[in-house]
């Protein structure tokens, strides 16, 4: 069975590989082609359909997992959620421009500091106060709640799509 934390993990190992990929990626500035130029745009907007689908199963049920642990638990969650509401609008702001738009790179950049840095903290902070906090069993119901829930959201998707 697997947990909450190798579930997450998941969906970060993910996400680092788009931040990757978009960081070591051909430019605008660097003579990226036309075509590497839409490339890095469909992986920004892959990202942030990751990023949308990995915030919603977490804001769903692992934050609320984690302020049930008290007061210490409550403001790790805080500081996770202004993160997480930093880098929507990061998001939403690369998804209106054009990938050759002077704002794109520098907007890009800063987003790929914080995603690291949220998930660094997630993982290095909130994870090891739930792991002492709760047994394996409910880390693997937890994980479980997650896993099913991030299915739905991918069935909800490819519903909207078609």
């Amino acid at each position: 069975m697997t947990d909450v934390f190798e579930v997450l993990a998941q969906d970060h190992d993910e996400v680092r590989r788009m931040l990757a990929a978009l960081q070591s990626g051909p430019t605008a500035l660097t003579g990226a082609t036309g075509n590497q130029l839409e490339a890095r745009k469909r992986l920004t907007g892959q990202l942030i359909i990751a990023e949308t689908r990995h915030e919603a199963v977490e804001q769903e049920f692992f934050w609320p997992a984690v302020r049930s642990q008290g007061p210490e638990a409550d403001r790790l969650a805080d500081q996770a959620a202004e993160q997480e509401r930093q880098a929507r609008q990061a998001l939403a702001a690369l998804d209106v421009l054009d990938v050759h738009a002077t704002e794109f790179e520098p907007l890009l950049t800063e987003l790929v500091s914080a995603g690291i840095e949220h998930i660094e903290f997630e993982e290095e902070q909130v994870w090891p106060m739930l792991r002492q906090a709760i047994s394996p069993l409910q880390a693997a119901e937890l994980g479980s709640e997650i896993a099913q829930g991030r299915e739905l959201t991918e069935i909800v998707e490819q519903y909207i799509q078609e």
